[in-house]
């Protein structure tokens, strides 16, 4: 539009990020759009008679558009329009759960059922139609349920209502790879006839019903993502939506970002929705309802009063707990051991050391500081560079005895003929334990050469070994399940941590580090205990850390993160993961909290 002859006084649309928003208008309304510009803190003038506006900022000022001047000549976009009257009309039906004087109509169980239409052939289970039905009374969604919960199942039968509705004809699912394998399966089972399903790899199939695409690919495949869900009535949803809590900022959520207008509808699927606090929260209800979801969060926690906030957040999201599944608690421990005297020795040297170079202003450079006093606290061995990635620690059995006049460097070299890493001791005697009583055991290490020199030292009880380099995987899975001279599985929370399951062989986990990523660490968790365990089953985690060490603070950091996220969630299970009860021994995610207390720790 480039003047009012064209029909419009203002036209509103999204810009190509879908990040923002342009606002045009013609010659007549100059001044009327320089006055309005004035009033969005993020305004960008394009030229004399356009300007774009944040799409948050837009969205939180929407009151704003009603005192154009013409009103009759206000044109929106169909996209931005339908995003607009989505967010309004689960607004209000937030506004009237939070209102105890008013009832929300959800579905009821039978009404749940028809409304899938005759296709729909997948069983559900009560809890699954309690979530379906609060997803359809909102125009959008998110479904936090824990792993185990049947999220796939529930997001397919939202979008089997909706299709039957004549709402939405084809579906987009953004999921990491080890997803892929579940939405395969079930856009069969749940199905008369299967759905035409087509994993992205160059360019979409036109024909498909469901297109499958991982994170990593969303950015380079954006335009051919745009168009398919441009052709037809669309939905897209977000599994394992925690990958995009960087929003915008981030290369995974800007894409999200600007793919999520594009769907007449929006549904995130996560067990962890705010790893990392508040600003997680705000990104991820930010994709599906942008500006209302983002400010909503803000305004919720601001106060300090997380059961308030969570009271007000819950109309937001559905999501079915542990404790709701049927599980018993998880056992869960921490053992702190000590520090042999070299290995005390050379730790607090490179505390020292690592302090007086590190850039406090460097985030990446505090990572790195991070990752390496995390491997100094197992082994500082680990630090040294060998022949491989994958070469194990060579440790001498017994030690040898430390000479006295080597320099710091040489016994650094020679670390493992002297000393046994206490916390590989550790979770060698807690093997040994378990497998004694006919018990597998879970190891989880963050580092490729920990792992393999666990591999070395666990020999006798034939470990699994999976990590990112790992080709035979599924061998070694399949090995650790079903091999019973094979009593220990050791591998990353970064490679295993997700679409795996394993609580029917494995009721022991062991971490031998953690770094600061808390949803790391829960969804590691859920590999061995999720729905399908007999409620009988006794799961034990036991978590080793090293006393006065940068343990202690990822300690810190994970308690308080968990604590929120279980409040938020109003779910004891993730708050009990808060509070690990002491046991006497028997032998990295960065962010602004986490780098305070790195700092603090260096200082000691």
């Amino acid at each position: 539009m480039t003047d009012t002859g064209a029909g419009s006084s203002l036209y509103l649309g999204f810009d190509d990020t879908r990040a923002r928003v342009v606002l045009r208008t013609g010659e007549k309304f100059r001044d009327d759009l320089v006055q309005l510009a004035a009033r969005f803190p993020t305004w960008a003038q394009l030229g004399p008679l356009a300007i774009s506006v944040d799409l948050d900022d837009l969205l939180g000022r929407l009151k704003l558009i009603s005192g154009w001047p013409d009103h009759t000549g206000v044109e929106w976009e169909p996209e931005l329009a339908e995003l607009v009257r989505g967010n309004l009309q689960d607004a209000a039906t937030v506004k009237s759960r939070l209102d105890t004087t008013k009832a929300v109509e959800e579905l009821g169980a039978a009404e749940v059922l028809a409304s899938l239409g005759g296709d729909w052939i997948g069983d559900l289970r009560a809890f699954q139609l309690r979530d379906v039905a609060k997803l359809l009374s909102l125009h959008h969604g998110a479904n936090f349920s824990v792993p185990g919960a049947g999220k796939t199942r529930v997001a397919l039968a939202v979008y089997a209502a909706q299709r039957t509705a004549g709402k939405v004809r084809r579906l987009l699912v953004v999921c990491p790879k080890s997803a892929y394998e579940s939405w395969q399966f079930e856009t069969g089972a749940c199905f008369r006839k299967p759905l035409r399903t087509d994993v992205f790899e160059r360019s979409p199939d036109g024909w498909a019903e469901v297109l499958i695409v991982n994170y990593e690919r969303l950015d380079r495949s954006l335009a051919a993502l745009a168009g398919w869900l441009q052709e037809a009535p669309s939905m897209i949803i977000l599994d394992e939506a925690h990958r995009m809590k960087l929003g915008s900022r981030g290369t995974y959520g800007a894409a999200c970002m600007a793919l999520g207008p594009l769907a007449r509808r929006r549904l995130i699927l996560t067990g962890t929705p705010a790893p990392n606090g508040a600003k997680d929260l705000e990104s991820l209800l930010g994709f599906v309802w942008p500006g209302y979801g983002h400010r909503t969060v803000a305004t919720a926690v601001d106060g300090g009063d997380l059961a308030y906030a969570s009271s007000v957040l819950r109309p937001l999201f559905t999501r079915t707990t542990k404790q709701e599944l049927g599980l018993p608690m998880v056992d869960s421990k921490v053992r702190y051991v000590d520090m042999p005297p070299l290995h005390r020795e050379i730790y607090d040297s490179l505390v020292g050391g690592l302090s007086g170079i590190t850039s406090r202003d460097d985030l990446s450079s505090l990572g790195r500081t991070a990752l390496r006093l995390l491997m100094a606290a197992t082994s500082p061995a680990l630090l040294l560079e060998a022949a491989s990635k994958h070469e194990p620690l060579a440790y001498q059995l017994p030690p040898l005895e430390i000479p006295r006049n080597d320099s710091m460097f040489e016994l650094l070299q020679k670390l493992p003929s002297y000393e046994l890493s206490p916390k590989y001791q550790e979770a060698a005697a807690i093997v040994a334990e378990n497998a004694a009583n006919g018990r597998k055991t879970l190891v989880w290490t963050t580092f490729v050469r920990s792992l393999t020199t666990l591999q070395k030292l666990l020999a006798k009880y034939q470990p699994a070994v999976v990590h990112g380099g790992t080709l035979d995987r599924e061998d070694q899975l399949r090995r650790f399940r079903n091999d019973p001279n094979c009593m220990v599985l050791v591998s990353n929370p970064a490679t295993l941590g997700e679409g795996i399951s394993l609580h029917q062989v494995c009721h022991d986990a062991v971490y031998v580090d953690r770094d600061f990523m808390a949803g790391r660490f829960l969804q590691s968790l859920d590999r061995i205990h999720r729905l399908g365990l007999d409620p009988e089953t006794e799961t034990r985690v036991t978590v080793l850390a090293v006393r006065n060490s940068i343990d202690i603070t990822v300690e810190e950091r994970l308690t308080q993160k968990l604590e929120f996220m279980g409040k938020i969630l109003d779910d004891p299970s993730v708050q009990q993961l808060s509070d690990l009860q002491e046991e006497p021994s028997v032998a990295g995610g960065l962010d602004a909290s986490d780098v305070r207390a790195l700092l603090r720790h260096m200082e000691n």
